[in-house]
């Protein structure tokens, strides 16, 4: 189970507030989740302790992480102080997990979403943590195969650690068209941009949009009140697309689909961090933000999830609707001065065709499924 079993829940709290009273500004972490498969035929596989096993004793033993069911891996880059050195990190952190695994007959996938693997051929992996996830959720659970990209921004103080997460909420869709990888599930083209999305955020409780609010003081209330009502025994059961993490000092965006690309990863990791920082710095100086309305946000949400990056956005200030690729350029724009400070400018960019889009079109042009993801498998990046 999670600290919280170790330490009620109110200490809990006191702690984490605390930890963001005394944080630092921008540090980044990254989590990129992986599908662990089969080389010859890329069949997800139950590995996930036999990959452990043989990081024991690496400097990546570190750096990996359960992520649910026992053909999954994820791998963390740790906390950088600075954004400057996230891209190399990123880079190093799969470089080390495509070395650990091939000797293991295994290769690594970063879609959304496997083309054809059935979730009840996936083993959830024996820990307390998702033992606990096993009992609450049952088929929620057991559906949810699924792989995301997760950024975790430091932001110094928690009344500004939460006024930056419910601000973040307004650009979800537009990190999400950005990052949709995900259109193949079940072995039939979902005609979705990300499938992982409504898998995972329609179904589970507690998950997609948040709502806004004001203050540490307005959000401790909220969740004081799941743990007073025994509807969260754990402060990770809050599973929304972006959230303040308790356990660290940082605003944590988890809306994105996983990355089959290095370049897009880096690149998708400059953004985030730039948008926090952004907004951070808006809300320092009194810019305004408008919290819009989450059945606002969740227009746009859907065709993100529908349509990504080839769709229409909303602009929900001015009732203005645009291409999602105009959309996200203006957001670039916008996040640019604070960009060029933290050292992600070289960065930010949006590609001709993100994954979703680019597996899309070959199927278009008579391709199959093992084919597509077979060309999407992750390589070391040394010769990618």
């Amino acid at each position: 189970m999670g600290d919280e079993q170790r330490v009620p829940y109110d200490q809990l709290l006191r702690e984490a507030r605390e930890r963001f009273d005394t944080g630092k500004d921008f540090t980044v972490a990254v989590e990129e989740e992986f599908a662990l498969l089969e080389a010859e035929s890329l069949d997800m596989v139950n590995r996930y302790e036999d990959v452990v096993a043989a990081a024991e004793g690496l400097p990546v033993r570190d750096s990996l992480a359960g992520e649910l069911i026992a053909s999954e891996i994820e791998i963390k880059t740790g906390r950088v102080e600075s954004f400057v050195d996230v891209p190399a990190t990123i880079a190093e952190r799969r470089d080390q997990l495509v070395a650990l695994v091939e000797p293991l007959g295994l290769v690594l996938g970063a879609t959304g979403s496997h083309p054809w693997a059935s979730w009840k051929d996936q083993r959830i992996i024996d820990t307390p943590h998702y033992r606990r996830n096993d009992e609450i959720l049952r088929y929620v659970v057991w559906k949810n195969n699924t792989f995301g990209f997760h950024a975790h921004v430091g932001v110094q103080g928690a009344d500004r650690a939460i006024r930056v997460t419910s601000a973040m909420r307004n650009w979800l869709p537009e990190l999400l068209a950005l990052s949709a990888s995900s259109p193949f599930a079940e072995s039939v083209n979902t005609g979705l941009h990300s499938a992982r999305t409504q898998i995972f955020t329609r179904f589970f409780p507690r998950c997609g949009v948040p709502d806004a609010f004001d203050s540490w003081a307005d959000y401790e209330r909220y969740v004081r009140f799941l743990y007073e009502t025994r509807s969260i025994d754990e402060h990770t059961q809050l599973w929304w697309s972006v959230r303040p993490h308790l356990a660290f000092p940082t605003v944590e965006i988890r809306i994105c689909d996983a990355q089959p690309d290095l370049g897009e990863s880096q690149a998708l990791a400059a953004l985030c961090v730039s948008l926090v920082a952004r907004v951070a710095r808006a809300l320092d100086d009194g810019e305004p933000i408008v919290h819009q309305p989450h059945r606002l946000i969740e227009e746009n949400m859907w065709r993100a999830i529908r349509y990504g990056l080839s769709g229409e956005l909303i602009d929900l200030e001015h009732g203005e609707v645009l291409p999602a690729r105009a959309r996200i350029e203006r957001l670039l724009e916008w996040v640019a001065p604070v960009a060029s400070e933290i050292g992600a400018s070289e960065w930010l960019r949006v590609p001709e065709q993100n994954a979703a889009e680019r597996q899309i079109a070959r199927f278009a042009e008579g391709s199959g499924l093992a084919e597509i993801y077979g060309d999407l498998v992750v390589r070391p990046s040394r010769v990618a």
